[in-house]
């Protein structure tokens, strides 16, 4: 009886390291098929972010959805599968998005399979999942009930409860005119509060818009840290600034001119060629700091490029989880 024990605990670490090798190897095509699917690289995005949701990654199913609905420009069968995978695990989100999916065919038809909900289920059953962990406390369910209901006072709640994406689009809300408000100064006094509560708790879109209520005050010092975090947290809007400002374009905000460095980050962005419009925008203006560098320092550039690259976060568009 001893050997064939052994034996089967042998068989049993070896399954065990199998599945935890298996295991690092979709964690690693969800991380890499987020990155490429944040820099619009959707179509690239989907064999990765595939690995990943067919063991099951309800997340990864989600964002396989997302991929595939915006390659394709509508809800194919597989986007549909993987969002009805990631619902039925809880994800509220593909509740959401199967809820607006009024061309299903089937639906269209009137012959969805035995079991299939219709859109108008999905939406009750989002509602019903947000309201329960909103009630719990949940900012980001308080927030989806916004997104369900378009009830601002879901997207106060979840600010106040410090969720940063709700904190912006409040401070947008705000600074484009709407709530009440007796005076424009109290108007702009919390504008500014809630982008910087965003900006504050990470939100890269956040520190952006920050920047830009500091530099209209013409705090330029804080319009400068702020750009220069965003840029630090890989967001492209504020890679491309930081290094736009650094050749002194414009020249009025402050910055030393570095052009070695406004080299090395913009060229960075050439890998964006997924959609965006920024890497039509950086050849166009790379070229002229080119020009005012050495050979030298073109190299001196490309090294310090690819030490940024090493210890920054990757380059995104940080898109909204639903497409707004």
């Amino acid at each position: 009886m001893r050997f064939p024990y052994c034996i089967a605990v042998i068989l049993l670490m070896a399954l065990s390291q199998a599945h935890a090798q298996f295991s690092a190897e979709q964690q690693t095509a969800k991380e890499q098929g987020l990155v490429l699917y944040n820099q619009f690289k959707t179509i690239s995005a989907v064999p990765y972010l595939r690995a990943a949701a067919d063991a099951g990654d309800s997340e990864s199913q989600y964002f396989l959805g997302e991929a595939i609905r915006k390659s394709k420009r509508y809800i194919t069968p597989e986007a549909q599968s993987a969002y009805e995978a990631a619902a039925l695990q809880g994800d509220i989100y593909s509740m959401i998005r199967l809820a607006g999916n009024a061309d299903d065919l089937c639906v269209a038809m009137g012959n969805c399979p035995e079991g299939r909900k219709e859109p108008r289920e999905w939406l009750q059953m989002a509602k019903q999942h947000a309201g329960e962990q909103a009630a719990n406390g949940n900012a980001e369910s308080m927030y989806l009930m916004y997104e369900l209901t378009a009830d601002k006072k879901w997207l106060e709640q979840s600010a106040e409860n410090g969720f940063a994406l709700a904190q912006y689009l409040l401070g947008v809300e705000y600074k484009e005119g709407g709530g009440f408000f007796l005076s424009p100064s109290s108007r702009t006094e919390k504008a500014e509060h809630w982008m910087r509560a965003s900006a504050q708790g990470g939100y890269p879109r956040g520190m952006m818009g920050l920047a830009a209520i500091l530099i209209e005050k013409k705090d330029l010092e804080g319009f400068r840290q702020w750009n220069e975090k965003a840029a630090n947290s890989g967001y492209v809007e504020g890679v491309f600034g930081y290094a736009s400002y650094l050749a002194g374009e414009p020249s009025n905000y402050g910055y030393s001119l570095d052009f070695v460095k406004s080299y090395a980050l913009l060229s960075l962005l050439l890998e964006l060629d997924g959609g965006g419009g920024v890497r039509r925008d950086v050849e166009d203006i790379l070229p002229n700091i080119a020009e005012k560098i050495t050979p030298e320092q073109i190299q001196t550039a490309e090294k310090l490029a690819h030490e940024w690259k090493a210890t920054h976060p990757p380059l995104s568009f940080f898109p909204f989880k639903l497409s707004r």
